[in-house]
């Protein structure tokens, strides 16, 4: 009997749920205001800022996924070398025996760091190149303001050890 009454009183609850969804009239829904995306919302002030322009943009594009396609594998390299190196920290193995591994893999870890950063230079010279003058200047001006916000924000350790 209570699993009837149970399963009546879904009946009624989800009726009632379907004709709160149905329209009553015919009326025209208001245009949904575009979504914009985290990515959108990132990028817009930059090339706003920059004034480029559509072909720009695209260019802009295919310079960054360009990019991501190169340093994609020097990224997973990196991420597997330092898996490795929490696994040699992890295991028992003689203490020697860690810290010449260890070693070794902070040596090809430096040189993968190299080649990614490398690859982020020539990256942000082929983007440059497609740049005015004005948007150069522009840039740099972008680019020193981020530096003094950064600075400001992430104090050395010499600031630090002066406060206190």
């Amino acid at each position: 009997m209570k699993k009837v009454l149970l399963v009546l009183g879904l009946l009624i609850l989800s009726q009632n749920f379907v004709q709160a969804e149905t329209p009553v009239n015919n009326a025209v829904k208001p245009e949904q205001p575009t979504v914009v995306t985290l990515r959108q919302h990132r990028e817009n002030p930059f090339e706003i800022r920059l004034g480029l322009t559509e072909q720009q943009k695209m260019q802009a594009r295919e310079i960054r996924y360009k990019g991501h396609e190169n340093i994609y594998p020097v990224y997973n390299q990196i991420r597997m070398l330092k898996q490795e190196a929490q696994m040699v920290k992890n295991s028992r193995i003689a203490v020697e025996v860690q810290e010449e591994r260890l070693a070794k893999i902070d040596k090809e870890l430096k040189q993968l760091e190299k080649q990614a950063h490398k690859i982020k230079r020539e990256n942000m010279k082929e983007f440059e190149s497609i740049l005015t003058r004005a948007q150069k200047n522009t840039l740099k001006q972008m680019k020193q303001e981020g530096r003094k916000k950064y600075h400001s924000e992430h104090p050395t350790k010499i600031q630090m050890m002066q406060k206190q």
